[in-house]
């Protein structure tokens, strides 16, 4: 019976620090994200994708380039 009540624990144990992931793996869905993440789309759950900054995106706005005439 206590071998049972330990493999039960085991169990229960992994399921709770078990984290669904996303952003390509690089990201952890959670309610909040900690210090210096960011999220960017929601987790399938309805939490948050929680992307660490080394894995966040460039989200700086590109230059706009002025199209020359075309030469005839």
């Amino acid at each position: 019976v206590k071998v049972l009540l330990l493999i039960i624990n085991i169990c229960n144990f992994l399921l709770i620090c078990s984290t669904e992931k996303c952003w390509k793996h690089r990201g952890s869905c959670r309610n909040e994200c900690v210090k210096n993440e960011k999220f960017y789309v929601f987790c399938l759950s309805g939490k948050l994708c929680c992307v660490k900054p080394k894995f966040q995106p460039n989200m700086s706005p590109k230059p706009i380039m002025a199209r020359s005439p075309r030469a005839q």
